[in-house]
């Protein structure tokens, strides 16, 4: 009896043959290193990359796409998610510079650009009109708040939230999948006794959002989401022309972004996120830096590449970001280094309080500056705009000029604009403009409103050098009873100036 013989696919037994490499017109092995290039000549399978700090991801992700296209790939095959669109256009432009204008031809952009295409393309499918209209944030806020004030929830006794707050309660929802509920007790508590409001207002505003064709930020999501995963026949058609997914800042994924790429993934299972677990910086949209913790989870079998050089600091600054790393419960362990030695050593100064720190870098910085440093060689990083309020009262208090790139100024915040305008109404009762926005400060006063009792107070009917008991005024019952008492008891206790 003849033997038999069973052939098998050579990959499948774990060997991998070498690529040669003198086919590619980029001589990829010499311009990355080894951690970059097994990234980059990775093919087919799901791989989880792990780019520590300043270790050249993009660059990373730059060749990856252009490789992919020269061994033949189909651009349109190639899908690149990112954050945002600068970052999306940089990807695009710099693999066109490596490689030639097919790099440009790849399907790349937002999360929120990436659906928009896609929904438009087969809305029928997904049970919209192609024509649907995108309400940006602002326009969100303006339904929400016309919901509000429909239902006439701006007339309770307690303080109602504000439009922002609604749309951020709303947006967390849809996106963390967390019950508005939940989401009010756990983040905002002093609110809890509106979940039933809140709720309606969500219901009401779904339903308006379908009667009018119109979609919001976190709606786009929601419905490429369930477009991938119903898996329709134009969903699979749609699945089948992807062959390589690539997504960039991973670990600033929220749940129903992790569903997307999961959805993305069904058919072609070549999928690549590129992130660390170090960097999560979005949790305020709802982001789960254990999206990519589960990931290997998600997807079995994925291999974890971790890119570890780093390009930008010395090796003691890395020694101390090691070591801080390391306290980390839940984490990919990485030892970053550099071919960058010598410099100083970096400093950790503990203090008591905030103010303190503030007044430990102002102190820091007249010293440099004694020392010869220009101010303009000086810089404080901080973790979100709003923590450098502190040393920017401390900055203007030993008159060191600055400029704030990100967030805006704290005398800028709309709070303490607020405080300005009351103390200025105080100083000047003449200024139109801080009285102005202390009235639409108030409930029950808008714009039509505020210009009535603006003409009051120009022609002297109302004023807080009367008391407000004595004034003729009927106005004072919009709630400003309070604040003319408070601005007459301030006016008239000292003189002040009226310039």
């Amino acid at each position: 009896m003849a033997k038999k013989y069973t052939l098998k696919k050579i990959n499948k037994a774990g060997f991998k043959p070498k690529m040669d490499e003198t086919r590619f017109s980029i001589n990829y092995q010499n311009q990355l290193n080894a951690a970059q290039f097994e990234a980059v000549s990775s093919i087919e399978g799901s791989y989880l990359l792990i780019a520590g700090a300043g270790t050249g991801k993009t660059r990373t992700l730059v060749y990856r796409v252009a490789r992919l296209i020269e061994l033949g790939y189909d651009p349109k095959s190639i899908l690149l998610l990112t954050f945002t669109r600068k970052a999306s256009r940089e990807m695009m432009n710099r693999s066109a510079l490596l490689l030639d204008n097919r790099c440009s031809k790849i399907k790349g952009g937002t999360f929120h650009s990436f659906a928009n295409i896609t929904l438009r393309k087969y809305a029928k499918a997904v049970g919209l009109d192609s024509n649907f209209t995108i309400l940006d944030q602002s326009d969100s806020e303006d339904v929400i708040n016309l919901i509000r004030s429909q239902l006439n929830l701006a007339k309770l006794k307690k303080r109602f939230p504000n439009k922002k707050t609604i749309y951020r309660i709303l947006s967390l929802h849809v996106n963390t999948e967390v019950s508005i509920d939940k989401l009010i007790e756990s983040e905002y508590p002093h609110f809890l006794d509106f979940s039933e409001q809140i709720n309606k207002i969500f219901k009401i505003y779904k339903e308006y959002k379908h009667k009018n064709f119109l979609l919001d930020y976190d709606g786009l999501l929601l419905y490429l989401r369930d477009f991938l995963l119903d898996l329709s026949p134009a969903a699979k058609n749609f699945l089948s022309e992807i062959k390589f997914i690539m997504v960039d800042e991973y670990q600033d994924t929220n749940k129903l972004q992790a569903e997307i790429i999961k959805g993305l993934a069904q058919i072609n299972k070549n999928v690549m996120v590129v992130g660390d677990d170090s960097q999560s910086i979005y949790s305020f949209r709802g982001a789960d830096f254990k999206n990519i913790i589960e990931f290997p989870n998600i997807f079995p079998n994925t291999k974890i590449i971790k890119l570890e050089e780093n390009y930008r600091s010395t090796q003691p600054i890395l020694e101390m970001t090691n070591q801080i790393i390391e306290a980390a419960i839940e984490k990919y362990p990485k030892e970053l280094f550099s071919r960058k030695i010598g410099g100083e050593l970096p400093a950790i100064v503990s203090t008591n309080n905030e103010n303190m720190q503030s007044q430990f870098i102002v102190d820091r910085i007249l010293g440099l500056r004694e020392e010869g440093v220009s101010l303009n060689d000086i810089s404080v990083l901080f973790r979100s705009s709003y923590f450098s309020f502190d040393l920017e009262i401390e900055l203007n208090k030993a008159n060191i000029p600055y400029v704030k790139i990100g967030g805006i100024k704290f005398i800028e915040t709309a709070h303490v604009k607020d405080v300005l305008a009351f103390l200025r109404i105080a100083a000047n009762p003449k200024d139109v403009i801080s009285w102005y926005r202390v009235l639409l400060l108030h409930e029950g006063i808008g714009p039509v409103k505020a210009q009535k009792i603006l003409e009051q107070i120009m022609s002297g009917e109302l004023s807080v050098k009367i008391h407000p008991e004595k004034t003729p005024a009927k106005d004072l019952k919009y709630n400003l009873y309070d604040l003319f008492e408070t601005l007459y008891k301030l006016h008239n206790k000292k003189e002040l100036p009226s310039d």
